[in-house]
């Protein structure tokens, strides 16, 4: 019998998680009355995560996130 074993991109995996965090953080910061947009790119620009309101853990869930991961995902898709 034949097996065949299933394998996981682990880069896909990490992209699709990027991105629901950033959907969410920028939901949480449109809720909470800021333009998230431009918070996010304070952020991702100086590192301070001053930048990211803690309403609704959104500080905490962008800050499990690298950085560079985040730039290296936005770069790819806006290049799509």
């Amino acid at each position: 019998m034949t097996e065949k074993t299933t394998l996981f991109d682990l880069s896909v995996v990490k992209k699709e998680n990027i991105k629901t965090t950033l959907k969410e953080v920028m939901q949480d910061l449109t809720i909470k009355g800021y333009q998230a947009k431009n918070q996010v790119i304070g952020y991702l620009m100086s590192g301070d995560a001053s930048y990211i309101s803690s309403f609704q853990n959104a500080r905490d869930k962008i800050l499990e996130l690298d950085r560079a991961e985040i730039l290296e995902y936005l770069l790819e898709e806006s290049l799509k």
